[in-house]
């Protein structure tokens, strides 16, 4: 078994959500949410985040807006929409669940483990 696919795969599992996390806090471009990824040791390339943020804009979880840039072409900004708010608390609650219980099972010995 590979242990970077698995690694890979949990990253995958949890990146939805910490993407609309960035986006709750405030609106970005791929730019910015990579950077912000990258900050918190979660590294994702342009590849994969662009066909994610087109299924969160379609699934209406997200929309965006065209802004001009001083620096270059015009900047495609992510903003989170009601309906992708409602997704992230929802979002939120099963991680604290998940957290939880992953918490439970690999910290706690039983004596019957002993």
């Amino acid at each position: 078994m590979n242990i970077e696919n698995t690694k890979a795969q949990m990253r995958k599992g949890i990146l939805e959500y910490c993407i609309l996390s960035v986006l709750a806090k405030n609106d970005a471009y791929v730019a910015e949410i990579l950077e912000t990824l990258k900050d918190a040791k979660l590294l994702v390339v342009e590849g994969t985040i662009y066909p994610l943020l087109t299924r969160l804009k379609n699934g209406k979880l997200l929309e965006y807006r065209w802004e001009e840039s001083t620096g270059g072409p015009p900047r495609k900004y992510y903003k989170l929409t009601n309906k992708g708010q409602l997704f992230l608390n929802e979002l939120g609650s099963t991680w604290q669940d998940l957290q939880f219980a992953v918490n439970t099972i690999t910290t706690n010995k039983t004596d019957n483990n002993e």
